[in-house]
């Protein structure tokens, strides 16, 4: 399985041993949509919830954490997923939120995994069937996994700012990150270049071919031969960055996940303005 599969695809093998569907959608804080109920009322045939606003870490100092291993393979486990399934995310938001849940998955080594190009809205759009009211699977004892993809800390981000040995690409709008007055921002991560993430997609909201991801990445400063993290502002969008980087052939980029949340949130850690480079 790829990891980005159509629309068509996946209508094709709805209902195929060892294939779950999971609806990612989170949204923003101050949205008032409700991901949940949204879900209750109108999902993808067979799809589960994978409720990812409330997979963080509470227990992390980071905002926001990823989940821990304990808890990804409690939440799998919940969801009746097993360790040999093929999980294809999807979800119907605006920041592309199923990123973030591949991100997770694939940190703890879960491989066969894909988001679905387009989403719900694509879904929706071509008049393919759904489903409504809440869903249940019996659960699997999932195995608790070890980290196996690359997360920065602010204390090696800060570390970095001195040894610039990896570039940092930050996915939010160009007013934040350069710390215009009106964004209420400070700026940026020193010597971060700036990628708004909705640039990755095409029209019709599906991701931009590898091609083209990689001259977006190339035009914001982005050396794909060298190592990369991404960020944003609470660890959402940099994921897809880090999805869009795969796409186009780059598999070892990192995360910042504490991001601009946790870096403007410190007086003691520098903070650069303008466009950056």
């Amino acid at each position: 399985m790829d990891s980005l599969v159509s629309t068509q695809w996946l209508a094709d093998r709805l209902g195929t041993d060892g294939l779950v569907v999971l609806d990612a959608t989170m949204h923003l804080p101050d949205s008032p949509r409700n991901a949940a109920a949204e879900f209750e009322a109108a999902h993808i045939p067979g799809a589960r919830f994978l409720d990812l606003v409330s997979f963080v870490d509470p227990e992390s100092e980071v905002p926001k954490a990823l989940p821990s291993a304990r808890q990804f393979a409690d939440r799998l486990g919940r969801l009746g997923i097993a360790p040999g399934d093929r999980v294809v995310l999807y979800d119907d938001s605006q920041i592309r939120s199923a990123a973030r849940a591949w991100f997770i998955f694939r940190l703890y080594g879960f491989e066969s995994v894909a988001i679905l190009d387009g989403g719900m809205s694509k879904w929706k759009t071509e008049g393919r069937s759904i489903e409504e009211g809440p869903v249940y699977s019996d659960q699997t004892d999932f195995p608790l996994p070890d980290p196996v993809r690359e997360v920065r800390t602010k204390a090696e981000m800060l570390a970095n700012c001195q040894a610039c040995e990896e570039q940092v690409v930050d996915a939010r709008d160009a007013a934040r990150f350069a710390g215009e007055e009106a964004s209420g921002s400070e700026g940026h991560i020193p010597g971060a270049a700036n990628l708004h993430f909705p640039q990755l997609f095409a029209e019709d909201g599906t991701y931009r071919a590898p091609g083209e991801i990689s001259s977006l990445f190339a035009d914001a400063g982005i050396d794909p031969d060298k190592p990369v993290v991404t960020s944003c502002n609470s660890g959402m969008t940099a994921c897809v960055l880090a999805f869009a980087l795969h796409l186009a052939g780059k598999d070892d980029v990192a995360l910042y996940d504490g991001s601009w949340l946790e870096w403007g949130a410190d007086t003691a850690m520098p903070k650069e303005r303008g466009a950056g480079r």
